[in-house]
């Protein structure tokens, strides 16, 4: 198993916990990404919103791409997965600019595609928001020519969004063939696209039979394409604690809700139906990307057993959020990665 971790672009990763102790800044997140390569994590994950989504809009949020050029400059080690979004990036300037950063930090870069979500966001910024499935439409011809950039000189196009004559892309990644492309979807038109165009599925957390039952599918799906095995990798969140009843008692802290937090009210009107369905949702409120459903909860030994069972559903990579982070992801660490 590869470990993986959020940067922390948004000061944090609890909707009901207002003050984590990880200030949204360059000095909190580079120290931190600095020491999670010292202490065996493999990856980081920036995420690339220019809104914070988690902490309220007016909260700062840090820009993805310009704080991963930074951190491949004084990083060795750690691969750097950075977030885009199609419709914000001119594909040629991207593919410009990636492979600059790709070559600062040797070969490093890898890309987590993302087909923007947010249409109140790209109002704001004044940008295309795109309806769901021609945002995979964008984002097939979006990669048709960045890899085209990237594996030609010169290099044309002439598509339906994007026209380019005799372009030049000099110099190269470093990364071969290219850098890793990672996107994450659970419709149709999102998971053809992956399974023809991309190197790795990410997906929310879940169980690890549904986890396994995703992998199936997505291994019959690129089988089909003929290209190499992907890679998979999942979100989740995770609790370390000397007993379940400590482990138990954080869930029950960060779940509680705090309905003058921003965006409760938008959820309040969200929550309907039986108590178990209330119950997960505001678990999945209250923690991104179903980050609670994969179960790392509990004593280390139980994290471990629970790891095992996603790697047995061939799952390859845990990109994981903890709070506050620094001081979990040295717990984490310490009981978890050395000793699986």
């Amino acid at each position: 198993m590869k470990y993986g971790f959020w940067a922390p672009v948004f000061g944090g990763w609890l909707r009901n916990v207002r003050d984590e102790s990880m200030e949204a800044s360059w000095d909190y997140f580079s120290r931190l990404c600095r020491r999670a390569e010292e202490i065996g994590y493999d990856l980081t994950l920036i995420a690339e919103l220019n809104l914070n989504d988690i902490k309220g809009v007016r909260e700062p949020a840090m820009d993805a791409w310009s704080s991963a050029a930074a951190l491949a400059a004084v990083t060795k080690r750690l691969e750097i997965m950075v977030a885009v979004r199609p419709n914000f990036h001119h594909p040629a300037l991207f593919a410009k600019a990636a492979a600059n950063i790709d070559n600062i930090s040797n070969g490093r870069l890898a890309l987590n595609v993302v087909s923007s979500w947010w249409a109140d966001e790209a109002t704001q910024y004044g940008l295309q928001f795109d309806q769901h499935d021609d945002r995979y439409g964008r984002t097939a011809e979006w990669l048709t020519v960045v890899d085209g950039l990237w594996s030609q000189t010169p290099f044309n196009h002439q598509g339906e969004r994007y026209q380019l004559t005799d372009a030049v892309c000099e110099p190269k990644p470093k990364s071969s063939p290219r850098p890793t492309i990672y996107a994450g979807g659970e419709s149709e038109a999102a998971k053809n696209l992956i399974a023809s165009r991309c190197d790795a599925y990410v997906m929310h957390g879940d169980e690890p039979e549904v986890i396994a039952e995703k992998i199936a599918d997505m291994r019959a799906r690129r089988e089909k394409t003929g290209l190499p095995p992907m890679i998979y990798g999942m979100a989740a969140y995770a609790i370390v604690r000397d007993s379940d009843e400590e482990a138990q008692a954080e869930v029950e802290r960060i779940t509680t809700l705090d309905p003058d937090a921003p965006g409760f009210a938008n959820f309040d009107q969200w929550l309907s139906g039986t108590q178990l369905e209330r119950e997960l949702k505001i678990r999945e409120y209250s923690v991104s990307n179903r980050g609670l459903r994969p179960g790392l909860v509990g004593t280390a030994a139980h994290v471990r057993d629970r790891i095992k069972a996603f790697e047995d559903a061939g799952l390859d990579l845990l990109l994981l959020q903890m709070s506050p982070q620094l001081e979990e992801m040295e717990r984490f660490a310490a009981e978890v990665i050395r000793r699986h």
